[in-house]
């Protein structure tokens, strides 16, 4: 992969909305273009036959089913102590 022009960091510095100096814009050419060679480097290695790796700590996720859970309670328990209800819900100002 060719080195990063300085347009290029002029484009990547406004499409970023950075300010830079002539000094970082350098700075950041160097930079870039040393994590480009990396890039391209790691798209050169060889990984046919190998798994992906989803996972490295063994764990799986631990759900719960779900069920639907009876508190002993009726709807109109709940309501008889609200300060407003309308249509068996709670009644409150609107929240914008």
């Amino acid at each position: 992969m060719s080195k990063l022009t300085r347009d290029d960091v002029l484009k990547l510095a406004r499409l970023s909305r950075l300010r830079l100096s002539d000094e970082e814009i350098e700075k950041f050419q160097t930079e870039l273009s040393e994590i480009l060679e990396y890039v391209q480097q790691l798209e050169n290695v060889d990984v046919s036959g190998l798994e992906p790796t989803y996972q490295v700590t063994g764990l799986a996720n631990v759900t719960r089913k779900d069920e639907p859970i009876d508190y002993g309670v009726t709807q109109e328990d709940l309501l008889k102590n609200a300060p407003a209800v309308e249509n068996h819900q709670f009644k409150v100002k609107r929240v914008l």
